[in-house]
């Protein structure tokens, strides 16, 4: 992703990108957006929506770099920013194939899940329908649920009763340091810890959009139970 040579290549002949920019800067985003905008009219972007106390707008940080660099380029361009993807709480999964018990350090964070299908199906619509350039949408799931809510959700759907127990900030920050760097680590919690106190918003984009309600997040675990589920 991060060599425009590559991504000129991949874009030859297309009609629209959609655009997944990796990592925590958007340093090299430029120079590959240009690449894309030499051969495709459109570039759908998955970006991050800002959800808390009725803010609109990107996420600050390199999804609302990457927007300003696509919003300066010769390409028309639909931001699909994305709440708490559902797919995250594949981390918890360990821990529940193993026991019944899940740490975490903020069990009342409150988030508005999405599933991974109601993303694609925006980002198809928007890069399709030539009526969606130049716009921005929202994608969440429709409902906000504390940490500790949704795993009960997921305990409700293997059958299991599972139980939070609760970390302290230090114990988690060394071990999201660990495994994600101390960059995502100290952001991380620093957001989590927010979401308790203002809980992140719903939207109705993806059913305006896609035309179907969005996904709750027990159809997100039902979809995703052998993830979770202990070995036979």
């Amino acid at each position: 992703m991060s060599r425009p040579d590559t991504i000129a290549k991949a874009a030859a002949g297309a009609d629209a990108a959609f655009l997944l920019w990796p990592g925590y800067s958007a340093g090299g985003a430029a120079q590959v957006i240009d690449a894309l905008a030499n051969h495709v009219p459109h570039v759908v972007y998955l970006s991050a929506a800002r959800l808390q106390r009725g803010e609109s707008g990107p996420m600050p940080g390199v999804w609302a770099e990457v927007e300003a660099i696509l919003q300066n380029a010769p390409v028309t361009s639909t931001f699909v920013r994305g709440g708490g993807f559902a797919t995250n709480t594949l981390e918890w999964a360990e821990q529940i194939r193993n026991g019944a018990v899940v740490d975490m350090p903020y069990p009342d964070a409150a988030r508005s899940l999405v599933h991974e299908h109601d993303l694609a199906d925006m980002v198809v619509q928007a890069l399709l329908d030539s009526t969606h350039a130049g716009r921005a949408y929202v994608a969440t799931g429709p409902e906000v649920l504390t940490q500790q809510d949704q795993v009960r959700i997921i305990g409700e759907v293997l059958g299991r009763t599972l139980r939070v127990q609760r970390q302290s900030p230090e114990q988690a920050r060394a071990e999201l340091t660990e495994s994600a760097g101390e960059f995502f680590a100290e952001q991380a919690l620093a957001y989590w810890a927010s979401l308790v106190r203002e809980p992140e918003r719903v939207s109705s984009d993806v059913q305006d959009i896609t035309g179907h309600p969005a996904r709750s997040y027990a159809q997100w675990v039902h979809d995703h139970a052998d993830n979770f589920a202990a070995p036979s």
